[in-house]
């Protein structure tokens, strides 16, 4: 067998595998379209649960999730891109900073449930938040900073040097040419990673198991320190849980609907800006 057909061997194999995993997701969100599409409505997107969620509108999931969402990349954001700076910027090369980095590396690929249990004993146990939408974002945003620091530290590293050395030669201080010439190059980069964040954080469910969700709670919360019910947990709930699975079955491709809608929508906005900033930033 010579080199070319190898070759050509290699790139059928690629294009199959491609292809095959294109078409199983596309199956699987044309099938949640198909059955769940029917079921949106206003009063299912508006009203409060009923009959331990059997019944009624998942209004309180939606804002649930949103809030959770929200307050975890409110959370982990700031703290990834001053992690990243630091490492890109202001750690010197050498054994420590590299275990940091390995550090960082291998609690992206923890398991979800392990972020769960820590929060439960940090947040919820230790610091007395109690099972609330404060401990779930702390949690949530735990467990999707690793990824926001490795993709806005790539990001910034990306940047050339030349543009740190013209801004120090300008007479700019160290932190005046990273927030000048290099943050404003690598944001595209930075969303990113914060996209990716968006959507861990929003379709999780064994980390707000144990911190902060509540599969029945028909009101919405009042403050951080309330429990919150959540689009994932709901959909869990009622696909596992409930009695009457039959009965319960469009209420199963409406959730999934809602919250597929809700995770495009937040990550096609983060794109929006992404492009906007890699427009106006070129270089």
């Amino acid at each position: 067998m010579n080199r070319q057909l190898r070759e050509n061997i290699a790139i059928l194999l690629l294009r199959f595998t491609t292809y095959a995993i294109v078409g199983v997701v596309g199956y699987i969100l044309l099938d949640i379209i198909r059955h769940g599409l029917p079921v949106i409505n206003w009063a299912f997107l508006s009203e409060m649960p009923r009959r331990g969620g059997s019944e009624g509108g998942i209004l309180p999931a939606i804002v649930g999730t949103l809030y959770l969402t929200l307050g975890t990349v409110a959370i982990a954001l700031p703290v990834g891109i001053g992690t990243a700076i630091y490492l890109s910027e202001y750690a010197a090369p050498g054994r420590l900073t590299e275990t940091i980095r390995l550090a960082i590396t291998t609690l992206a690929g923890v398991p979800s449930i392990v972020f769960g249990l820590f929060g439960l004993g940090l947040f919820v146990l230790f610091c007395q938040f109690g099972p609330s939408l404060l401990a779930g974002s702390l949690t949530l945003a735990c467990m999707v900073l690793p990824t926001i620091i490795v993709t806005s530290e790539e990001s910034l590293r990306a940047v050339p040097q030349a543009f740190r050395q013209a801004s120090l030669a300008l007479g700019a201080t160290k932190w005046e040419a990273i927030r000048t010439a290099v943050l404003p190059y690598s944001v595209s980069g930075i969303i990113t990673g914060a996209i990716l964040g968006i959507g861990r954080a929003a379709g999780e469910t064994a980390p707000i198991l144990l911190t902060v969700a509540a599969f029945f709670l028909p009101k919405l919360p009042g403050s951080i320190f309330d429990q919150v019910m959540a689009l994932p947990y709901h959909l869990y709930i009622l696909a596992t849980q409930h009695p009457d699975t039959d009965k319960v079955l469009p209420l199963q491709y409406g959730t999934a609907f809602v919250l597929l809608a809700m995770v495009l929508g937040l990550s096609l906005g983060a794109i929006l800006i992404r492009v906007h900033f890699r427009r106006k930033y070129k270089w």
